[in-house]
């Protein structure tokens, strides 16, 4: 959420976490857009470590050979739209008398030393007002968010020696939600997770805004660590196992191995889950949605994790609570459009987050 520029050039969406280098780039299409190129780039464990980073030149080497696979495709902007690490961001719901909207930048960074536990000169602060979903109230609710600048200050580094240009950089929930969330609005509170490959996301977003943002201990990594300790595999057949049986009961002795090992993980993974579930439930403030939400009556899957064969059933039964793979280019393709994204369905749930910061790339996002 971090602007660096005024002008608001067409850029590209840059999403890097512990193991990859993420990009993709949208064109405008007949009432949307469409897919104009994307590109990946492994990275070496240790490189960036739990959203930080360890070793800058081997990322600006791999965001150099992203840029490269994009020039390939036609991308000739330098402009980008980048994720900064869950794991630091601080994001939380402030509400302030209601003011007009030159007054709330003079009064949140007051407000946002009740909600930061660090000194405010050690971080970088963002906001965004929230408008009430339903009827107007006598208060202003505020999106605020904040990174240390120790976090942040080596990411446009490498971006800048890679020769990229942030137009924003943004935690990477908010990138999640723009993808997922259509229109950008939901009238009840709906969970989202993003279970990646060594870490995983959860966020709670109703009416125009997220709400709450974390991190979860199971990973997709996790999952294939427990297939390979059960059956004695290596660690490339686990993943091989884990993608072709998944938790389905089809009466294959080998799909009930595999599933009986998911099965500890995948319960942890529902408890913790269930504690958001809870919290919500009881610790969430107002949000203005017409009629009061208590419960999350939905869960939205994303990440490479979600490719996982009958996750979705297996959590539904779990938490009692409705749970589907969600759809990143539900605010991309229009219903008219009959393209076929070179990106597949499955693979562009690994680009969730990507396709997020792309669409704010190509629509100009404030």
């Amino acid at each position: 959420m971090l602007e660096f520029l005024t002008l608001r050039p067409k850029a590209f969406g840059v999403d890097i976490s512990d193991l990859s280098v993420k990009m993709a780039q949208l064109k405008p299409a007949r009432d949307g857009f469409k897919l104009g190129a994307f590109a990946q780039t492994a990275l070496a464990k240790g490189v960036v470590r739990e959203g930080q980073i360890q070793k800058q030149d081997e990322l600006v080497a791999a965001l150099k050979k992203g840029v490269q696979a994009l020039r390939r495709k036609g991308v000739k902007t330098n402009y980008i739209v980048a994720s900064l690490p869950e794991q630091q961001a601080f994001l939380q719901i402030a509400q302030l008398p209601k003011m007009k909207k030159e007054e709330v930048t003079r009064a949140i960074r007051f407000e946002a030393e009740n909600y930061i536990p660090y000194p405010l000169d050690t971080m970088y602060l963002d906001y965004a007002i929230i408008p009430p979903f339903h009827n107007h109230v006598d208060h202003v609710d505020v999106l605020l968010a904040s990174l240390p600048k120790e976090a942040v200050d080596p990411y446009v580094a490498a971006f800048e020696q890679a020769g990229l240009i942030p137009v924003a950089l943004e935690i990477e929930s908010l990138a999640l939600s723009r993808a997922l969330m259509e229109k950008q609005v939901s009238p009840v509170p709906v969970l989202l997770i993003d279970l990646g490959a060594v870490g995983t996301n959860v966020c709670i977003f109703s009416g125009y805004s997220l709400r709450l943002t974390t991190s979860l201990s199971v990973s997709a990594n996790k999952l294939s660590n427990a297939i390979q300790g059960a059956l004695g595999v290596s660690e490339e057949k686990a993943e091989e196992l884990k993608l072709a049986h998944g938790v389905l009961d089809e009466g294959h002795p080998v799909g009930k191995q595999v599933r009986d090992a998911l099965s500890e993980p995948l319960g942890e993974l529902a408890q913790e889950i269930e504690k958001y579930l809870e919290y919500h439930e009881s610790h969430m403030p107002h949000q203005h949605l017409g009629v009061p939400q208590k419960k999350i009556k939905k869960i939205m899957l994303c990440g490479g994790g979600a490719n996982l064969r009958g996750l979705p059933d297996f959590l539904t039964k779990e938490l009692k609570t409705e749970v589907v793979v969600g759809n990143p280019w539900v605010n991309i393709l229009s219903s008219r459009s009959r393209e076929i994204p070179e990106l597949s369905f499955a693979d562009s749930l690994r680009y969730t987050t990507a396709l997020g910061l792309a669409l704010r790339g190509a629509q100009h996002y404030d």
